[in-house]
């Protein structure tokens, strides 16, 4: 009850303080305070965090990523979600074991390699205060989508290096090749089976949209709990498994009420598990810094700054990393796409910056390094294992910070041109379905039995007229369409007041008593998908 509240404060508290301050680091601050006045600590079991928050999370993100944009910008997103990974580990590996020497090497790449994925629910909960580019955001969304899977499985090797002291090449990556595969597999096959066997046990009747919204919950947990029962990836199971739901939803159509209500049932669980996770991280944060003067005598140092020192510099030049393989990924696409004939703009310093910046780490970062055993298999104690616990935490907590005051600064006054092709693409769609609408309309004036009804024709002309002043708009071309674009915004802006007097006078009446029970909840609706239809 306690994390739940503090989940639905946040949103207030980050609302009302002076500063932009997202709603991250404001559930980490109460997930503290919650701690600190709390007489028994959450006992935080990470295989069981990762079985209860990543899958649905990560699902829900492979089904409603823009397909288009994430496999035109695959390229990028795999450098960034494997090459980028790699080279966290290895630098940042020795960087950490140079510092400390302490700290065993196959530690310092366990270390490393906990901390090198991405959180994208930290930049999604930063990006709504910021204006941050929706291509930025999709690359952004899709490496974090992928680097979890491969971060965890270079943590894997790691840990298995410090426990038996070996470290074999070619098979780590035989094993890393299976982990992939399989896991991705088994994600793409547990949707497509059950979304079959789902649509042939609903095709006899009506659809229900409570059993629909349930299946879509349990897909994410089986290809999970599959992927893992085979040593593969149940993150990629997941991931895989929504990317796969996306398509069968091409294939199948869904009822419009039972995707509303799913719909209404995924943003609820996804801003629950977002929020819950960070009020668990911020809980830890008191009980990890504890520790802190015990921990830093692990490092040969007695003074605790020694720890900050330690995070700064980890996440320096984790940034640092991430900056120079931006910016070398950037130029290698711009050459690629010269070779192939284009002219493509080299991208503002800006937009560099600010993905590099946008690298912030999360709660699976927590949850990784807190799976670091215990004992070796010489039944010794693991080295350094509070260590890394305690430099994953501040990394996470001083990433969270320069993210949330970098972004705003690099994002302010920048200057992107509008993305015409989309725009393009989704008036041609628009022009399409009104075309379709007006030619179904006028077969149905000259098919049904009510054709000679004078009433009926003036019903269907006045919804032709509708369509045909909305391919009015969508055909024009050059400054016409501009006009066109700048009237519908005016539109828009019109009836959303139309709108808003229409619910106020609904709350009049209902105040009144004029109007209450099944004729409310129909008008509440309909005023409800109105204005979401206009937002959207």
């Amino acid at each position: 009850m306690a994390l739940l509240a503090a989940v639905v404060l946040s949103g207030a508290a980050a609302r009302f303080l002076p500063l932009a301050v997202p709603a991250p680091l404001v559930q980490i601050g109460l997930g503290a305070l919650i701690a600190l006045v709390t007489p028994t600590p959450v006992s935080l079991d990470p295989h069981l965090f990762f079985l209860l928050f990543l899958p649905p999370l990560l699902f829900l993100d492979g089904w409603r990523i823009p397909k288009d944009e994430f496999f035109k910008d695959l390229p990028i997103i795999l450098e960034l979600a494997l090459g980028l990974v790699v080279l966290t580990v290895v630098g940042v590996g020795f960087l950490v074991h140079w510092m400390i020497p302490s700290m065993p090497l196959a530690v310092a790449f366990a270390l490393a390699a906990v901390i090198s994925p991405t959180d994208p629910i930290a930049v999604s909960a930063i990006a709504q205060r910021v204006p941050i580019p929706k291509r930025l955001m999709h690359i952004l969304e899709g490496e974090s989508l992928l680097n979890d899977a491969s971060g965890l499985v270079c943590l894997r090797f790691a840990i298995a290096a410090a426990l038996t002291g070996s470290f074999v090449l070619h098979e780590a990556v035989l094993n890393f090749a299976w982990v992939a595969l399989a896991g991705i597999a088994i994600g793409v096959v547990t949707t497509l089976v059950v979304t079959t066997l789902n649509a042939w046990l609903t095709r006899a009747g009506a659809e229900d949209a409570g059993p629909q919204t349930l299946v879509s919950l349990l897909i994410p947990f089986a290809a999970y709990l599959l992927a893992e029962r085979v040593h593969a990836s149940g993150i990629l199971a997941a991931v895989a498994a929504g990317v796969a739901m996306s398509f069968s939803e091409v294939a199948r159509q869904t009822v419009a009420a039972t995707r509303v209500r799913r719909n209404m049932v995924w943003d609820t669980l996804q801003f629950t598990a977002n929020g819950v996770i960070f009020v668990l991280l911020g809980e830890q944060l008191p009980s990890i810094l504890a520790g802190a003067v015990e921990t830093v005598r692990t490092t040969g140092h007695h003074e605790p700054w020694w720890l900050a020192i330690y995070v700064v510099a980890i996440t320096l030049s984790l940034g640092v990393l991430r900056f120079a393989w931006v910016w070398g990924s950037l130029k290698l696409t711009l050459l690629r796409a010269r070779r192939r004939g284009d002219h493509p703009v080299s991208p503002d310093w800006k937009i560099i910056t600010a993905t590099a910046c946008a690298g912030a780490r999360g709660a699976i970062t927590l949850a990784g390094v807190l799976t670091l055993p215990l004992v070796t298999a010489a039944g010794e104690a693991f080295p350094a294992r509070d260590l890394a616990i305690f430099l994953a935490a501040g990394v996470i907590v001083l990433s969270l910070l320069i993210s949330s005051i970098a972004l705003p600064l690099l994002m302010k006054n920048l200057q992107l041109p509008p993305d015409t092709a989309a725009l393009e693409q989704a008036e041609q769609a628009r022009a399409a379905l009104a075309i379709a609408a007006v030619q179904a309309v006028e077969h149905m004036q000259s098919s049904s039995p009510h054709a000679a009804d004078a009433d009926f024709q003036a019903a269907s002309a006045r919804v032709v007229d509708i369509y045909r002043d909305r391919l009015d708009g969508l055909t024009q071309t050059g400054e016409v369409a501009q006009a066109a674009r700048r009237s519908r915004g005016f539109e828009k802006e019109v009836r959303l007041v139309a709108l808003q007097a229409e619910r106020q006078a609904l709350h009049k009446l209902l105040r009144q008593r004029a109007v209450h029970g099944a004729a409310q909840a129909k008008l509440t609706r309909e005023l409800d998908l109105a204005e979401a239809r206009l937002r959207a």
